[in-house]
């Protein structure tokens, strides 16, 4: 059966999913530098091992409140479109395999202005897993 290999995250109380090929690591918040005009999800820069990276935090980008950031907080860096991107989320919370047949087409929800950021929804026992498309995370100009 093929499968999935993803890294699960959390955003307030739900659980969302990317896979792990797109994922360059998982780093504890870095002090970040902020950057004049930008949208209001990118929170700035932060320089990761001589790279400088941008950094978006997730709960803004999906159009969920903003909340202090805490001891659980972590980047995942990740590669889209040839661009290291961090994005902030509540907490790291595991590596799975999921089975391809699991993921199901994002549903269509009437007036979401998020269902764009969404590649799918994983159904396993007791979890669902919100599968996140990065490329049109990273994309700015939406």
């Amino acid at each position: 059966m093929p499968m999935l290999k993803v890294i699960v995250f959390q955003l307030t109380d739900k659980e969302y999913a990317i896979p792990v090929s797109e994922v360059k690591g998982i780093e504890k918040l870095h002090p970040i530098t902020r950057i004049p005009r930008t949208s209001p999800f990118v929170k700035g820069v932060i320089n990761l091992r001589g790279v400088v990276t941008p950094i978006i935090d997730l709960r803004l980008r999906l159009g969920l409140e903003e909340e202090e950031y805490g001891d659980h907080t972590r980047l995942i860096i990740v590669m889209a479109e040839d661009k290291e991107v961090g994005l902030i989320v509540d907490a790291a919370n595991d590596v799975m395999d999921i089975p391809l047949e699991a993921i199901e087409p994002p549903p269509e929800i009437i007036g979401s202005t998020t269902a764009e950021y969404i590649s799918g929804v994983a159904k396993l026992e007791k979890r669902l897993l919100i599968m996140i498309n990065l490329e049109s995370i990273v994309d700015t100009e939406r």
